[in-house]
């Protein structure tokens, strides 16, 4: 049975339309839940940052032959910024997604889903229950909701992807880590259906 977070119910007040009403708000969990994304993504981080730290050991002399330090200095700046970008994706997005959890709430409505985001700057996403294409569900008890095509993290050139994160917010709004995710994904299809008349043409559900 799905419930209403009051904080979450107050926050997303605002951001209603005349005559919407809410049926369903919640907040991420705000403990660190690892994802289907991970199962690539954390091998991937320890190899590239493991990989730079031996190259920048290297170009500061921690081993091998002593450099010289002048023709050694572009080496040793040049591998800064890998090395920055290696330990987001070990620790950092997890820090990362945890200040983003704080500040995001979700709403189920009787007209749309919404996601509002108080960050740096107060943003929100949504969907009308009858635009809807699809939904993508990850997890049984708590987990995620994909209001859209779930695009990869890595592909091809043209081929369109999403960020690492799941709370950061972009074309697909997404309900990430909630609880009671089925009760939520059931609320939502029983009330495009009444909208539209119709279940989805397409696949409404896959699990990642």
């Amino acid at each position: 049975m799905t419930t209403i977070d009051p904080q979450a119910s107050q926050k997303i007040q605002p951001e209603l339309m005349i005559g919407e009403s809410i049926h369903w708000a919640g907040i991420p969990d705000p403990r660190v839940i690892f994802h289907s994304d991970d199962w690539a993504a954390i091998p991937f981080s320890f190899v590239w940052t493991g990989f730079f730290v031996f190259l920048e050991a290297q170009a500061f002399g921690f081993w091998g032959a002593k450099p010289q330090r002048d023709g050694n200095l572009f080496m040793e700046l040049w591998g800064i910024p890998f090395l920055v970008m290696g330990n987001y994706f070990v620790w950092g997005r997890f820090l990362w997604d945890a200040w983003l959890k704080r500040r995001t709430y979700y709403a189920v409505t009787n007209r749309r889903v919404l996601v509002l985001q108080e960050g740096w700057k107060r943003n929100t996403s949504m969907m009308f229950l009858e635009e809807m294409p699809q939904i993508e569900k990850e997890g049984t008890s708590a987990g995620t909701l994909w209001f859209g095509v779930k695009y990869p993290v890595m592909a091809p050139r043209r081929q369109k992807t999403r960020d690492t994160s799941r709370f950061s917010l972009g074309d697909v709004p997404v309900f990430a880590d909630i609880a009671d995710v089925d009760s939520v994904y059931r609320l939502i299809l029983g009330l495009r259906t009444k909208i539209t008349q119709k279940p989805f043409s397409e696949g409404p559900l896959t699990y990642s």
